[in-house]
């Protein structure tokens, strides 16, 4: 199945794409936006382009697994998408996937400017790969399981 991911920011939205076949991750882009209608537009336009089956959105809890706030309004960000787009949409564990993307980028010898215009996309292809490594039938795919 072919997933779009979201690391959805108040300013900037990260987007990837994977499937859990072959279990690869591509970061997309991000939609640099405050604006409620045009970031939809851009997340409607890469699910026209990669034709998603289902939606992965990063949800920020904090470090001890509990809702603030943040994760309240991706909550209900999730359900606005799910009746935008009539697209599954599942909430996958996004803690320290900006750490990991920052990480990746640290020896690249990019500029301030181009690591955060990166940034979000990787966060996206972070949570994408955690998502589509938890699934169950990728765990029992996994080198060294039994099976």
């Amino acid at each position: 199945m072919r997933y779009l991911a979201i690391d959805l920011g108040l300013r900037r939205t990260g987007l990837a794409v994977g499937d859990d076949v072959s279990a690869i991750v591509t970061p997309l882009s991000v939609i640099v936006t405050s604006h409620a209608g045009e970031r939809m537009r851009g997340i409607a336009r890469e699910i026209d382009r990669h034709g998603p089956a289902a939606l992965v959105l990063g949800l920020p809890l904090n470090m001890d697994g509990t809702d603030g706030p943040a994760a309240k309004a991706v909550r209900e960000f999730a359900v606005t998408l799910a009746n935008e787009t009539r697209l599954p949409v599942h909430l996958a564990d996004e803690r320290l996937s900006s750490v990991a993307a920052d990480a990746q980028m640290a020896q690249t010898g990019m500029t301030h400017s181009q690591k955060k215009s990166r940034r979000d996309a990787l966060a996206a292809a972070d949570i994408l790969k955690r998502f589509i490594d938890s699934l169950p039938h990728r765990r029992s795919a996994a080198p060294g399981s039994a099976e």
